[in-house]
């Protein structure tokens, strides 16, 4: 019996004992409910605020877009000299200068012109073929002389070393470098320019006529030309470059996303926006171009023009009717921009978390959300719910 006391106290004596459990006095403990406190402030928001839900409807909004008036390419007459030579005298001085058809616009000196001018004198003096002095006189023709300066030659018998060139249209002459980047909006104005004179060349692209005053347009850019006095041109090289002042255009600004709604034919009114009552018209686009200019994207839409009363350079606004098919609607305030993303504030429990949505066109205080927000409550004022200084971190 003693023994087996013994062994038994033993064998209870070997039992590991039960480990007291550790209390770390500074462990803190956080309550559920207030978890969201301690979270970064760039994920979430805790606070009050106006909650509002997104709209889902078909809209006609007014899209309003700036434009200018400007000169309509399609009018536009190019003057070359059809033979090499050197400039002489050069009477345009500077760009978006006003020219009246007729109006002398250069002289120059070609020897090949002046050798088939003695060639004709020659001919005419001499008992030759008459048929040889016909294609004479045709051989100048080809070469940009009038008929009437022919004459002239013949009856005086020398050589007109000194071709002049005439506008073969009314109009605003502009340098072909600087027209082939297109007729820019001008900005100075300036008065018509006057004097034509001289027979020769009736114009190295066309005749003469009875001189008409072109008038001068509002604004214009005053450059000048780059063009010398004793420069070389080349046989049919383009140095001008003559708009009509009476056939006009009016070009408006979209952003992509109005313009992905906006098609030729479309109908807008507008009107100078100096002066709204006394212009205000409705006409149809006639031209939609895709443009990427200094970097950045956005459609040209062109209107012609018919009507007088316009000047190059004058500022319009247009209204446009765009009909945006059902979609969600949010008030503007209620999406922060963020660079090349959109983000709005969802309410979950009791924070405010940012959210990534998609967003469309922007007007009339809306904006057009593409993201399914049917049943979220958002924040109405997006901009209060952020640290100006601190970088939203959205899902």
């Amino acid at each position: 019996m003693t023994l087996l006391l013994i062994v038994t106290l033993f064998i209870t004596s070997c039992k590991s004992k039960p480990e007291k459990q550790h209390h770390d006095v500074g462990k803190i403990t956080v309550d559920s409910a207030l978890k969201a406190l301690v979270k970064p402030s760039n994920e979430l928001v805790v606070g009050k605020t106006t909650l509002i839900k997104a709209s889902h409807e078909t809209k006609i909004l007014m899209a309003e877009a700036q434009g200018i008036v400007n000169y309509d390419l399609r009018s536009e007459t190019s003057v070359a000299s059809r033979i090499a030579g050197r400039l002489e005298k050069l009477w345009i001085k500077y760009n978006y200068q006003p020219v009246r058809k007729g109006q002398l616009l250069f002289e120059i000196y070609a020897p090949d012109l002046a050798a088939a001018q003695q060639e004709l004198i020659y001919l005419s003096q001499s008992d030759g073929d008459q048929q040889l002095l016909e294609r004479a006189k045709q051989r100048l023709m080809l070469l940009g002389m009038s008929a009437q300066s022919i004459q002239g030659v013949l009856r005086s018998k020398k050589v007109n070393y000194r071709i002049p060139v005439y506008s073969p249209a009314d109009g605003f002459i502009l340098e072909k470098s600087a027209a082939s980047a297109g007729p820019a909006a001008p900005s100075s104005s300036m008065a018509a320019s006057g004097g034509s004179g001289g027979d020769g060349m009736s114009g190295m692209s066309g005749g003469g006529g009875s001189p008409s005053t072109a008038p001068a347009p509002a604004k214009v850019e005053s450059t000048a030309v780059l063009l010398r006095e004793g420069q070389y041109v080349s046989a049919g090289e383009a140095l001008f470059t003559i708009y009509k002042s009476n056939q006009l255009l009016a070009e408006f600004m979209l952003k992509p996303d109005l313009a992905a709604f906006v098609s030729k034919g479309t109908k807008l009114a507008f009107f100078k926006t100096v002066d709204r009552a006394g212009t205000f018209q409705t006409a149809a686009i006639g031209m939609i171009q895709p443009t990427i200019k200094a970097g950045e994207n956005f459609t040209l839409a062109r209107v012609y023009l018919n009507e007088q009363g316009f000047k190059a350079g004058e500022i319009l606004t247009a209204k446009i009717p765009v009909l945006i098919p059902r979609s969600y609607w949010l008030p503007e305030s209620a999406v922060l921009t963020m660079g090349n993303k959109s983000i709005v504030f969802k309410k979950e429990g009791a924070v405010m978390v940012a959210q990534d949505v998609q967003t469309g066109v922007r007007m009339n205080g809306l904006v057009q959300v593409k993201s399914n927000v049917a049943d979220w409550q958002l924040a109405k004022n997006a901009a209060y719910l952020v640290d100006s200084e601190s970088f939203v971190k959205s899902k």
